[in-house]
């Protein structure tokens, strides 16, 4: 990897790393849980993204390097706090969606924000449970 993009990257984790202890506190803000590949603990991430129909979509901006996406690939079964209820549901990761494209149909402010930190997009969608 780079040298800027893994200078890029630490210095965004560390700045969200403590913004997203506050954010999961908001009772609002859409979460992403996942199970801790190693230690097997829920791990709740604040994210942006939309449901469309069945399916919540948001799109990480460090890829597979992202903490939560490493998580899905161990294990895809998720929960997905929306409007202050939770859906279960299996995540899937999409390479081949484009990912700038997808962030035009996500909440604008979260999207600007993952456009300009970020370095590798991937797109993510999560199929809800009915």
């Amino acid at each position: 990897m780079p040298r800027s993009i893994e200078r890029k990257y630490r210095a965004v984790t560390a700045f969200q790393r403590r913004l997203n202890a506050v954010m999961r506190r908001l009772p609002n803000h859409t979460l992403l849980e996942t199970t801790g590949r190693t230690s097997g603990l829920p791990r709740r991430t604040p994210v942006g993204g939309r449901r469309v129909g069945d399916s919540f979509w948001l799109v990480s901006e460090f890829g597979e390097r992202s903490q939560y996406v490493r998580n899905i690939v161990a294990d895809p079964k998720v929960r997905v706090r929306i409007h202050g209820r939770w859906h279960t549901g299996t995540a899937h990761l999409m390479p081949d969606d484009d990912p700038v494209a997808r962030l035009r149909t996500l909440p604008r402010f979260n999207s600007a924000a993952v456009r300009a930190i970020g370095a590798q997009l991937l797109t993510v969608r999560v199929d809800l449970d009915t």
